[in-house]
């Protein structure tokens, strides 16, 4: 079967990211990729479905949603494009032509981090975003940073959402879209992560490594700094740690007058990560709703727990 190009969005199948279909997907991807699935454990499923080997140093991602297809080669050549500049991020496994076609599915190979090490803390994502937001203009275009453009195909692809709350969603798109036109950044554009949080940093034995780059594009400074202040808040994360990253990165992003828009960006994001998969992972239901409750009641200030 012919690869189809990651612009492609794949048709919608009813079952196709539920346990078993992604089960069938990762042996399909093994099989290309020349390495066994037996044993192997589901670590998390939002927008991909992470799977650690047990028989391999290695983790596969499968993309979980057919409209986030197209950033699969993006987070290929960040990837590489950081490990060229010794970034300390996770690494795709060399040999594997990347990414992995298995017929309907999409997916990446990435070698394991070596377990040990301490916790990440908030210094330690600080100096990570100070390192990649210094680097070099990379050798290939960098997307322009549009961060509603994935909310926006997430609410495309829902499946089991009613329509009021599709509604409500595709029009709190539009209202943040209009302040996000209109603020001012004074941070200078950089090569962005874009879901900057401590979830996206392992620990090592040589220290810790980012992870996670679908979100990756070329932006205001200020956006990479925006999750942890936003986790302190919904996620009842220590205040400490974002203190601490304040302290190392120089910039409390909490005092720009950008900072309150940025917030609303990111809520919309935590709320919609789960819609893709919404059908086959009915227990992230009670959450999404309280989520949704909480922002159309204007309630800024209400915890949040993880997507599990």
């Amino acid at each position: 079967m012919a690869p189809t190009s990651t612009s492609d969005t794949a048709p919608d199948r009813r079952g196709q990211f539920s346990p078993d279909g992604l089960a069938a997907a990762l042996v399909e991807v093994c099989a290309i990729a020349g390495l066994d699935p037996a044993g192997a454990r589901l670590v998390r499923c939002t927008n991909n479905a992470v799977f650690e080997l047990a028989r391999h140093p290695v983790v596969v991602r499968i993309v979980a949603s057919n409209a986030l297809r197209h950033r699969v080669d993006k987070v290929v050549r960040v990837a590489t494009w950081l490990a060229e500049h010794e970034v300390p991020a996770v690494r795709l496994v060399p040999g594997i032509v990347q990414p992995v076609y298995a017929g309907e599915y999409l997916a990446t190979v990435w070698e394991a981090v070596p377990q040990g090490g301490r916790r990440p803390r908030g210094r330690d994502l600080a100096k990570l975003l100070h390192r990649l937001h210094a680097l070099p203009e990379p050798s290939f275009r960098l997307p322009d940073w549009q961060p509603l453009d994935d909310v926006r195909r997430r609410i495309g692809e829902a499946d089991g959402l009613g329509a009021a709350e599709l509604a409500f969603l595709l029009n709190r798109c539009d209202e943040v879209s209009e302040r996000l036109e209109a603020a001012e950044f004074t941070l200078p554009p950089v090569l962005l992560h874009g879901d900057a949080h401590l979830g996206n940093v392992i620990p090592s034995p040589l220290g810790p490594v980012l992870c996670d780059f679908d979100s990756a594009s070329r932006g205001p400074l200020e956006w990479d700094l925006t999750p942890l202040a936003v986790g302190v808040v919904r996620f009842g994360e220590p205040a400490g740690r974002y203190r601490e990253f304040v302290r190392t990165y120089g910039v409390d992003v909490t005092t720009s007058p950008t900072f309150e828009v940025l917030r609303e960006v990111r809520e919309l994001k935590l709320i919609t990560s789960v819609l893709p998969i919404l059908s086959s992972r009915p227990e992230v239901r009670p959450e999404l709703f309280r989520r949704l409750d909480d922002v159309r009641r204007g309630d800024s200030s209400a915890r949040w727990a993880r997507y599990t």
